[in-house]
């Protein structure tokens, strides 16, 4: 996960975000979130196929020469959407998990599946990359999808909180439980603003089938 934060000091990423010069300065900073919000709010519109760097500097009112400052081509622009979607969806799952306090494998991934769908419906162009895994664009050979650091907080939650050990095909059932939501998520809000209310209700009964023998 990479985070761009406004602060007073230097801004760190992880190895794998795809920035060409590391910001220092808050004024930075507010430069590459001004970008990636640009590029969010044009996925929005057109998807994460069509968008290219010449849309992101238009819509973020910049010159294309400073698209490439911070990333070297498209690629590196939905990796970093990416980072930054992932970063706010963990964070937003671990404080919805700490407020509702499901004390099960199902409740747990019931509160999951309500923090995506707010996330496919409120935050600009989250329903087409989403936390990348609809798209091969990890930089790093062999580090985790997005999908996988969402199942990991869940996973974790649920040891830490009410200290429940999952053997390997718990821990299987909740990946493979946030792969199904990501992928019916994504049908439900095709086409539709709110998400198509039979799809969300399928997302939900698949689910909870795949971790029914985890819940307990």
């Amino acid at each position: 996960m990479c985070a761009i934060s406004i602060v007073d000091k230097p801004v760190s990423y992880s190895p794998s975000t795809p920035i060409r010069v590391e910001p220092v300065q808050a004024r930075s900073a507010a430069r590459v979130g001004a970008l990636l919000d640009a590029a969010c709010q044009t996925m929005h519109e057109v998807g994460y196929e069509q968008l290219t760097t010449a849309m992101v500097a238009e819509r973020a009112g910049a010159s294309i020469g400073t698209v490439y400052r911070y990333f070297p081509d498209r690629v590196a622009v939905l990796q970093a959407v990416a980072a930054r979607n992932l970063e706010r969806v963990t964070q937003a799952l671990r404080a919805d998990l700490t407020k509702n306090a499901p004390a099960t494998v199902n409740a747990a991934l019931r509160t999951a599946l309500d923090t995506l769908t707010r996330f496919f419906r409120e935050e600009p162009g989250f329903r087409s990359l989403r936390v990348g895994d609809v798209l091969d664009i990890r930089p790093l050979a062999g580090s985790r999808g997005g999908n996988a650091e969402i199942a990991a907080v869940i996973k974790d939650y649920l040891h830490d909180a009410h200290g429940l050990r999952l053997d390997s095909a718990g821990r299987v059932a909740i990946e493979t439980a946030v792969d199904v939501v990501d992928a019916l998520l994504g049908r439900a809000f095709m086409h539709s603003d709110r998400g198509e209310s039979t799809v969300l209700s399928e997302a939900q009964r698949v689910s909870q089938c795949l971790v029914q023998e985890f819940t307990t």
